[in-house]
C-alpha cells in the first residue's frame, strides 16, 4: 500500500513538473497518515498539494521541503476559513464589487519567469510605441502558454514511433532555409504593405498561401486575431496552408489552478477551494438572487420607460427584486456627434426622467444596484476602448435618488463572491463581419454566436486601427483567465451558450414588441430571457 501511495503521489507531481526527493515525499506520505487519508482520495488530496506548490513564486522543479511545509500551512489556513464560511450567513454586499477598467491592475507576461508580473509604473491614457508593442505581445504570449500547455501541442517526453511526424509549435525565425518542411505556427493574422495576408509573431512574419486550405477550423478569422496555421514552407518564402483554427480555449479552473494566487481584478484573490466553497454555498442559500441585464436603452423612445415601468411592477407584484440590474447604452437611438444644445439638454433630460421613475419604486432602490455601461453613441470624455463612464452632467439626478447607483467604464467587470461577470456594450459582430480575412467566405449562423471571442482570450481580437483601444489599459479586455460569465451586449440576435465553462450571452436590445433583457442566476450559472 505504500508502494502505491508513494507512486500515487511521485506521478501527480510529475505531472506537474515537479520531482521529489526522499524527504518531500516522506513528508506528504506523513500528511496524508496524519490526517487518514483513504485510498480513494490520496490522488485528489496529492493533486491540491501539488497545485499550491505551483502556485509558490520561489517553486523549483525539484521540490523544497521548507515550501512544501508552507504550503501544508496554507491549505490549514484554507481550511479554517472554509469552516469559518461555513459558519457565517453569507453576505452579498460585502462580496459585490464593481470594477472599473481603469483601475484593474496590470500584469505583463514574463518570458524569462513564465509567469505574470505586476506592472508598478504609471498608466497612461496616451500610451506609447512600447505599450502598444507590450500590448499585442501579452496576447500573443499568454495565448502561447496556454497553448503549450494543451495536451494535443504538448509533446511526450516518450520515445515513440510517431515522434518523428510530430508537428510542434515553431516560430518564424525557424522557417529560413528549410523550404519543403512543414511547420505550425502561433501568430497574429495581417495584411503587410502589398495587402498580402500574413502570420506574424515576435520573431517575423510570413506570407500565407491558402490556395490549398481545405476547411478551415470553427470561428471567424479576422485581420488581428490569434490563429494556429499549419503548412509547408516553399522556395518562394511563403507558407502553404493546408490547416488553420483559433487556438484551444484554456478553461478558467485550469488557468486558476495555475495563477490563482495573481489578484488580476484588485479586489482580492480567492483560492480555487474557497471558490467551490462559496458556489456550494450560493446554491444553498441565495438561490432565489438574480441579476437583470438590459442593453439598448433608448431613452429617446417613449417606449423604453413603458418598459421599464412594466419591468418594474412585475418586479414589485412578485416581490422579485433584483441584486442588480445592469442597463447597457446606447441611450439614445441615434449619434449625437452632430447634434445641437436642444439635442444634448434632451438627452440630459431623459437621465432626470429615468431618476423620477426609479426613484418611484422604493421596494427596488432599497436593495438594487443599478449599473450604467455606456455604448458606441453615448456621450463619454473619450470614444477610444476602455470608454470612460458617461459624464456626470448627465447624470447628477440619478446620483441624488438612487442609493445604490455605479456609472461604469465599458467594459467593466463584477466580482461577486469568487464569480467574475464582464460586461462590454460594443458592435462586435458588425466589426469582426467587415473585417473578416480571406480564409472563410461562407460563415455559419452558429460560428457567429461564439464570434471567436473566448479563443481569442480578448474582447476586442482586431488591430488597433480598425477599433482603437488604450494600450496601457488594454488589460482591461482580456478574457484570461476566462470569466465566470462574459456579456456581450450586441445589436445582433440575442443567444446564450456555455464554452469551457464560461456562460456567454447577448440580452439583445430592450426595445421592441416584448422589451427583451435577460437575467442571470449566480446560483445556477445560467441565464434565462426577461
Amino acid at each position: 500500500m505504500a508502494d502505491s501511495r508513494q507512486r500515487t503521489i511521485i506521478q501527480v507531481f510529475r505531472k506537474y513538473s515537479h520531482s521529489l526527493g526522499p524527504e518531500a515525499l516522506q513528508f506528504i506520505e506523513n500528511v496524508l497518515h496524519q490526517h487518514d487519508i483513504s485510498e480513494g482520495n490520496v490522488e485528489y488530496s496529492v493533486e491540491m498539494f501539488a497545485k499550491e506548490y505551483n502556485k509558490q513564486d520561489d517553486a523549483a522543479m525539484k521540490v523544497s521541503l521548507s515550501i512544501l511545509k508552507r504550503v501544508y500551512d496554507t491549505l490549514q489556513d484554507q481550511g479554517a476559513d472554509a469552516d469559518a464560511l461555513d459558519a457565517e450567513l453569507l453576505d452579498p454586499e460585502s462580496h459585490l464589487h464593481i470594477i472599473d477598467a481603469f483601475e484593474m491592475p496590470l500584469w505583463n507576461w514574463s518570458q524569462e519567469r513564465g509567469t505574470f508580473e505586476k506592472f508598478s509604473g504609471p498608466l497612461t491614457i496616451a500610451g506609447s510605441a512600447d505599450t502598444r508593442v507590450m500590448a499585442t505581445r501579452n496576447r500573443l504570449h499568454i495565448i502561447k502558454q496556454s497553448v503549450l500547455r494543451n495536451e494535443h501541442f504538448s509533446p511526450s517526453t516518450l520515445p515513440s514511433r510517431d515522434r518523428e511526424r510530430l508537428v510542434t509549435l515553431k516560430s518564424t525565425k525557424q522557417l529560413l532555409g528549410r523550404a519543403g518542411d512543414r511547420f505550425l505556427l502561433l501568430g497574429l493574422l495581417v495584411h503587410n504593405k502589398e495587402g498580402k495576408l500574413c502570420i506574424e509573431d515576435s520573431d517575423g512574419s510570413v506570407e500565407l498561401d491558402l490556395s490549398k486550405l481545405g476547411e478551415p477550423g470553427e470561428g471567424l478569422y479576422t485581420e488581428g486575431c490569434l490563429a494556429l496555421v499549419e503548412g509547408e514552407y516553399t522556395d518562394e518564402n511563403t507558407l502553404e496552408v493546408v490547416a488553420i483554427g483559433q487556438p484551444p480555449c484554456e478553461d478558467r479552473e485550469t488557468a486558476r489552478s495555475i495563477y490563482g494566487h495573481i489578484d488580476f481584478l484588485g479586489k482580492g484573490s480567492t483560492s480555487l477551494l474557497e471558490d467551490s466553497n462559496f458556489t456550494r454555498r450560493i446554491r444553498e442559500d441565495l438561490s432565489d438572487l438574480y441579476f437583470f441585464f438590459l442593453s439598448d436603452v433608448w431613452l429617446d423612445d417613449p417606449r423604453t420607460f413603458v418598459g421599464l415601468q412594466k419591468m418594474f411592477d412585475n418586479c414589485v407584484a412578485n416581490s422579485f427584486i433584483p441584486k442588480v440590474i445592469a442597463l447597457c447604452g446606447n441611450f439614445t437611438s441615434r449619434s449625437l456627434a452632430q447634434g445641437n444644445a436642444r439635442d444634448i439638454q434632451r438627452y440630459q433630460e431623459n437621465f432626470d426622467t429615468l431618476a423620477d421613475l426609479i426613484a418611484s419604486y422604493p421596494q427596488v432602490t432599497r436593495t438594487t444596484h443599478f449599473i450604467f455601461v455606456p455604448g458606441p453613441l453615448d456621450i463619454t470624455s473619450s470614444g477610444t476602448l476602455p470608454r470612460r463612464p458617461l459624464l456626470s452632467t448627465f447624470t447628477s439626478q440619478l446620483k441624488s435618488k438612487i442609493p445604490r447607483v455605479h456609472f461604469a467604464t465599458n467594459p467593466c467587470r463584477i466580482k461577486f463572491f469568487g464569480q467574475e461577470i464582464v460586461i462590454f456594450r460594443e458592435n462586435t459582430m458588425a466589426r469582426m463581419l467587415r473585417n473578416t480575412v480571406g480564409v472563410k467566405p461562407h460563415v455559419t449562423g452558429e460560428e457567429l454566436r461564439r464570434y471567436s471571442i473566448l479563443d481569442q482570450s480578448h474582447l476586442v481580437p482586431l488591430t488597433s486601427s480598425i477599433l482603437p483601444t488604450l494600450p496601457d489599459y488594454d488589460h482591461s479586455l482580456r478574457l484570461y483567465p476566462l470569466p465566470t460569465v462574459v456579456i456581450l451586449a450586441d445589436k445582433y440576435e440575442k443567444y446564450k451558450l456555455t464554452y469551457s465553462g464560461c456562460h456567454v450571452f447577448n440580452p439583445g436590445s430592450f426595445v421592441g414588441k416584448d422589451f427583451s433583457f435577460s437575467t442571470y442566476c449566480p446560483a445556477e450559472l445560467a441565464s434565462e430571457e426577461g
